[in-house]
């Protein structure tokens, strides 16, 4: 397996990926990533300052991605994780965890403080990781992110006392 950041021809891989996913569990697809047109142009939108897309790649596939970016109408100091997907063959053998760890990790040099994320509860194994990883639950959203199908708001502080 190989981590290494987004590149230009990864984009329609990926947006498959990600649609896939949401398929996959029968996800909302208005108000949703899978909706957004961005979900097309990942290489294009994490070319943004303070911005990083992860990908994973199995035998030459891409088989995962995770990324940070600074989400409009969040705080200075806090990143949004996203795009966190992982297609099924690829999952329970700890890809998504190294995904994860490589975005918090990027988050950290960054000099972000927060790491803020959005979810629904189609995707129940990913808050349990998230969970798991120090994220706590929000009652409300932050930020524009646009996705208003999202009905579970997580933070996680990245340099706690």
């Amino acid at each position: 397996m190989i981590i290494r950041q987004v590149a230009k021809e990864d984009e329609p891989h990926l947006a498959a990926l990600i649609r896939a996913v949401f398929e996959e569990h029968k996800a909302p697809i208005i108000g949703t990533v899978y909706s957004d047109p961005t979900t097309d142009h990942l290489y294009d939108l994490f070319q943004a300052d303070r911005a990083v897309l992860w990908v994973a790649a199995v035998n030459g596939e891409l088989v995962g991605c995770c990324g940070i970016y600074p989400t409009e109408g969040l705080p200075n100091d806090t990143a949004e994780l996203v795009k966190f997907y992982i297609l099924s063959k690829a999952r329970g053998i700890g890809i998504g965890k190294q995904l994860m760890e490589k975005a918090i990790s990027s988050a950290e040099a960054f000099g972000y403080l927060n790491i803020y994320l959005e979810s629904m509860p189609e995707f129940a194994k990913a808050v349990s990781m998230y969970q798991k990883l120090g994220f706590l639950p929000l009652d409300s959203a932050m930020g524009n992110s646009g996705h208003t199908s999202c009905t579970i708001w997580m933070m996680k502080s990245l340099f706690e006392e």
